[in-house]
């Protein structure tokens, strides 16, 4: 049997270390976690933790959610790129106030050279910038943006998905009145009406030029027996040009006012609202043209949070799930 070179013990000892154990020993000695839990930071940090040190001239704020779906606030620096030094701030909720509250725990020396922070289309996150970094430019994400877009696309397919269902189980109760086998039409893809409306989901997600050769059949078949659906389709694309186009934002501002009017003539109600609500923070987002900042930092620790929880089989001690984040990523 081999030996491990520093300590003698045959290699076949370390495979049989009790996992439970090391995990128990590791969060109790090596860690330095029961040390710190009970430090002024250890005390308040699910409901809080701050870190100076990683404010930078921009910034991300999102939320995510840590442990059975606990809503969390965190502010990342966008030049971490993701990896240590990212986490500004991380704060249990997403209520205004007490995020505020958080985030004044750094000095506004600091939150004043904050130039430029981007987010999402909620109230209560325009606050928090508006309140914690005054001096920052706010930035809608264009993806949340194109989002909304897209949804008001899928509203329509699956209110026409659901007359197609009561259409179908019409005609099934009146064959079996009339004594007569149903027999379901199905198109020339081979899809009936409603599995057509079901699957054509996932193209309707992308641009054209993604459609795969089966994508791009169940679209011209959408697009031709609902025409309304093809009009909305190419709304929230020509809504992705906009942004996709490297423009002035004086550009911008026009070609938005112009898919406005487009909007209005189309009649969708779905559109309508969202462009009311872009129309609301139009400057917020076209401030996205000044450097092209998006939230997709705040995205990536999301994710990574994400996985974290997932390696661990969920969380049960979110102290210390915060504590070993913060270790990592602040």
């Amino acid at each position: 049997m081999d030996r491990y070179p520093i300590t003698g013990r045959s290699l076949e000892w370390f495979f049989d270390i009790d996992g439970d154990l090391l995990e128990r020993q590791y969060k109790r000695h090596l860690s330095g976690y029961w040390q710190w839990k009970d430090t002024a930071e250890g005390v308040h940090a699910e409901q809080w933790r701050v870190f100076p040190q990683n404010i930078g001239p921009h910034l991300s704020i999102d939320e995510t959610s840590l442990s059975r779906g606990e809503l969390y606030t965190i502010v990342t620096n966008k030049e971490a790129h993701g990896r240590q030094n990212s986490i500004v701030a991380i704060v249990l909720g997403t209520d205004a106030d007490t995020v505020i509250h958080a985030l004044r725990q750094i000095k506004s020396e600091l939150r004043n050279t904050v130039k430029e922070i981007t987010l999402d289309l909620s109230d209560s996150m325009h606050r928090i910038c508006r309140m914690a970094f005054p001096r920052a430019s706010r930035v809608i994400d264009r993806f949340h943006v194109q989002r909304l877009a897209l949804d008001a696309v899928q509203e329509i397919r699956i209110q026409h998905r659901w007359d197609a269902i009561n259409a179908e189980t019409d005609a099934r109760e009146a064959a079996k009145l009339e004594g007569r086998k149903y027999v379901v039409e199905r198109l020339e893809n081979g899809d009936t009406l409603k599995e057509l409306l079901a699957r054509g989901r996932y193209a309707l997600f992308k641009s054209p030029e993604k459609w795969t050769a089966t994508q791009r059949q169940r679209a011209d078949l959408l697009f031709t027996l609902y025409p309304d659906l093809k009009e909305a389709y190419w709304l929230s694309q020509n809504l992705r040009a906009i942004f996709n186009k490297r423009s002035t934002k004086d550009c911008a501002r026009l070609n938005l006012a112009r898919w406005y009017n487009r909007v209005a003539e189309s009649g969708f109600k779905s559109f309508n609202t969202i462009a009311a609500t872009f129309y609301e923070h139009s400057d917020e987002i076209l401030n996205f043209y000044d450097n092209r900042s998006t939230n997709a930092s705040a995205e990536s620790i999301n994710s990574k949070i994400k996985a974290f929880r997932a390696k661990l089989h969920g969380v049960n001690d979110t102290k210390f799930f915060i504590f070993r984040l913060c270790k990592i990523y602040a």
